[in-house]
């Protein structure tokens, strides 16, 4: 029997990244998708990374072909692609609102209906959701959508087996936050924020995602798996 595979969007950094060496390390055979250089990510070396854009459908389907041609099918597809652009409404522009719906929207929709025929009975979906409210109300609706989507296919790959649940990230150092001018200061101050003391690693969601993905799963679809340290969580009297 060969190893599993799985494809994950967004994998050449952060949580894809972490995830996609967790995996590499328990035996996983892995291909990862990003805009980035794949060469200058730092995976291992049978690590197969492509070069493809979220918000285009051909990026996709070259993507989905190559998975095709590398591994034949899928046991895991991990549809962690995703923009933050936080600001309130009277400061977002056409433009940011379509590329926050096109990435992290679009992007997993379609990412997901080219895969379908690549996914095993009892494979598994997961999808990174992450927190939206407070930050925004484009991005609040963007990453709202995905929640109703993620339990809707749930429901419709169900007859397959296959078990489609999401994970909500919280505050997670990864390097997004450098690309919005965040500095290591400020992370490091909002873990005073964090009811465990500290701001979460990637390799916190990658365990995540590595758990939703095995057999100790098996029983859980549609549910969002949220790993924040304690963050929105409330004391009942």
């Amino acid at each position: 029997m060969s190893a599993p595979a799985a494809l994950i969007t967004g994998g050449t950094s952060g949580i894809g990244k972490a995830t996609a060496e967790l995996l590499h390390s328990r035996g996983y055979r892995v291909m990862v998708t990003g805009v980035g250089n794949a060469a200058d990510a730092g995976l291992p070396e049978d690590v197969m990374a492509v070069r493809a854009d979220a918000r285009s459908l051909p990026d996709i389907d070259h993507a989905i072909t190559q998975a095709s041609r590398q591994f034949g099918s899928l046991d895991l597809l991990f549809l962690n692609a995703g923009i933050s652009r936080p600001g309130p409404i009277e400061s977002t522009d056409e433009a940011t609102f379509d590329a926050l719906f096109d990435i992290n929207v679009k992007g997993t929709f379609f990412t997901l209906q080219k895969a379908l025929p690549l996914l095993n009975e009892g494979a598994s979906v997961v999808i990174t959701v992450g927190a939206g409210e407070g930050i925004g109300a484009a991005m609040t609706a963007a990453k709202g959508a995905l929640l109703p989507l993620m339990r809707s296919l749930a429901l419709e790959l169900a007859p397959r087996r296959i078990r489609v649940n999401a994970v909500s990230p919280g505050l997670i150092d990864t390097p997004a936050y450098s690309k919005m001018g965040v500095s290591q200061e400020m992370i490091d101050s909002w873990a005073r924020d964090v009811p465990l003391g500290r701001v979460g690693a990637p390799a916190d969601i990658a365990e995540a995602v590595a758990f939703l993905a095995s057999d100790a799963a098996g029983y859980i679809t549609g549910d969002n798996l949220t790993v924040s340290g304690g963050i929105g969580v409330h004391a009942r009297p």
